[in-house]
């Protein structure tokens, strides 16, 4: 290497060549991506119409290869998480396109295509399965003679529109959601042959809407919600809006956030002043019948955020919680739905009977569980949780002695003793006590006259209560943690003939009179229910009602957290 009077640096034919391979180098490995598959090209435009088809398998082959050495991705605004299932759909079929033919879109790509438009009537979004890049390629190959020679074009559609349907199938019959505690659902048996199968069978028989359809939940309480989302979606429409997220430590930034969002909902706020956002947050809340304080709290920020792209996505959570149950329920069972403050026996896909109830308080949630209803007791006592003497009775105690003679509680030893609370030093104590705190039985014990226990881990049960007001209560977010139910007795008969109906040993039917002549007489007696009934304790705060969709209150923001966590990026499509 030399340089010249002009400071240019000159190269000698050998180090000009051994350049030109560095570089050549250099730029194959950037187009490499991570492995050695060269990067699929945007344009190979075929001289004849019958040479398309032939030159997108090829490339169908190629494309796949690089999108597995690349971690799915296939370019900068497509990938294929589904890159083995569809090596192997491929692989199986010679790498023949599926969804086109001689520069035409054949009938399951429209239709495919058509559902993808429609899916918001299913609670998926469209964005997910790359509706706005289908849009242009489907426009430019139908308008454009040069994009319809375009191989490289109808092979990239066709990878996308397969990678679609596996995406679509996989939410349809698992959701878009992680399995929690009380999933029904063996998703280990569901494995990659099963959608695999699905989609073979749709293209075989030419109906993918069809195939599509029948994975989803079998479910009445599924189908109702979505029979009327058709209805929400014309009476909506979904904008842009600002997204409160709600705690927020920096109070300067989420003064801003809410300042834009009463700004877009058409408050005027153009000062800025604290004193002009108090006055627009007090006529919010006023028109939504909040405590008009002027100050950011949990419900203004849910009411500012209940836009109809919100409802939406909570449409989306429900219908998806619904896949988390087995495909088939049984035919007798209970259901309490926390955020509607319903309880329902349904019976053969009837629903028998339905009651009001109270649930716990957003600080002592209900759990949400699958169980066994498996006996009742008439005129119970209430062994209290440790976690409410934690919460309550301990510090009652330390500030007087006389806290349990005043709530009617007995304080005894594992053996059953009865200790005198004077006796005790409570300030000893944080985390628990070593005594239980028992409320007998009688018309003012908390858990009423009649309990009915299932098998659970928190010490919750479905029961009457001494505070029947409360049913009348429009909001009855109110107890512990139990859950208090205002039709008690019916339930109870409806146990009581359904054991007998089904009961082989006489020993076991068991009268209705007898359990009112105990409840007469205040006796306590166990009965034990020989044909359990299931009992699902969920929470949908949407559900579908008379063809319309019904919302409930987020009361213990659960919908909130999941909707943030998985479906905040969801653009309106």
């Amino acid at each position: 290497m030399t340089v010249s009077s002009r400071n240019a640096i000159v190269f000698s034919p050998l180090q000009l060549f051994c350049l030109v391979l560095i570089c050549y180098g250099v730029s194959a490995c950037g187009n490499a991506g991570n492995g050695n598959a060269p990067k699929p090209p945007d344009n190979v435009v075929v001289k004849k119409a019958e040479q398309v088809d032939e030159k997108a398998s090829e490339l169908l082959e190629k494309f796949l290869q690089y999108a597995a050495e690349n971690k799915g991705k296939l370019n900068d605004s497509v990938s294929l998480p589904q890159w083995e299932l569809l090596k192997k759909i491929y692989g199986d079929n010679q790498y023949q396109p599926f969804w086109s033919e001689k520069e035409h879109w054949n009938t399951i790509a429209d239709s495919l295509y058509g559902f993808i438009d429609s899916c918001h009537k299913y609670g998926l979004f469209p964005s997910d399965y790359y509706q706005s890049s289908l849009r242009n390629i489907f426009s430019g190959l139908m308008s454009d003679t040069l994009h319809k020679r375009n191989a490289a074009l109808w092979a990239r559609a066709d990878l996308i529109l397969t990678n679609d349907y596996l995406a679509m199938a996989r939410d349809l019959k698992l959701g878009r959601l992680p399995k929690d505690s009380v999933t029904l659902r063996a998703d280990s048996l569901i494995t990659d042959s099963f959608f695999l199968a699905n989609f073979h069978q749709a293209m075989a028989e030419k109906n993918v809407r069809q195939y599509l359809e029948q994975l989803e939940p079998k479910i009445s309480a599924y189908h109702r919600l979505k029979a009327a989302i058709p209805s929400f979606l014309d009476s909506v429409k979904f904008t842009t809006n600002t997204y409160i997220f709600y705690p927020n430590k920096d109070s300067l930034a989420l003064a801003k956030v809410v300042e834009k969002r009463l700004a877009e909902l058409g408050y005027d706020i153009t000062s800025g002043d604290t004193a002009t956002i108090r006055a627009a947050l007090r006529k919010f809340q006023k028109s939504k019948d909040l405590t008009p304080t002027g100050k950011i709290n949990d419900p203004t920020v849910r009411n500012l955020n209940n836009t109809d792209w919100e409802k939406f996505k909570r449409i989306a959570i429900s219908l998806d919680r619904f896949k988390m149950l087995a495909d088939t329920m049984p035919t007798r069972y209970v259901w309490v739905n926390l955020p509607s403050y319903y309880l329902q026996l349904w019976d053969t896909d009837t629903l028998f009977m339905q009651s009001r109830v109270v649930v716990g308080r957003p600080k002592t949630r209900t759990p949400v569980l699958t169980s066994k209803l498996t006996d009742m007791m008439t005129y119970p006592q209430w062994t209290i949780p440790t976690s409410i003497i934690v919460k309550e009775v301990l510090p009652g105690l330390k500030k007087d002695t006389n806290y349990l003679a005043k709530k009617g509680y007995s304080l005894v030893t594992e053996d059953g003793e009865e200790v005198d609370p004077h006796t005790v030093n409570w300030f000893r104590y944080n985390k628990g006590i070593p005594y239980k705190v028992i409320q007998g039985s009688g018309d003012d014990n908390a858990l009423g006259i009649l309990k009915f226990n299932f098998s659970n881990k928190y010490s919750v049960y479905l029961h009457d209560t001494n505070q029947r007001y409360y049913f009348k209560n429009a909001v009855r977010a109110l107890s512990h943690g139990c859950v208090r139910v205002q039709e008690w007795d019916k339930l109870a008969h409806y146990i009581i003939n359904n054991d007998s109906l089904n009961a082989t040993n006489p020993a076991y039917a068991f009268k209705i009179d007898t359990l009112k002549a105990w409840l007469g007489r205040k006796e306590r007696h166990y009965v034990p229910i020989h044909s359990r009934i299931p009992l699902f304790i969920r929470y949908y705060t949407v559900e579908g009602k008379d063809g319309k969709v019904k919302f409930y209150d987020d009361i213990y923001g659960e919908d909130r957290i999941l909707s943030e966590r998985y479906f905040a990026n969801k653009p309106i499509d």
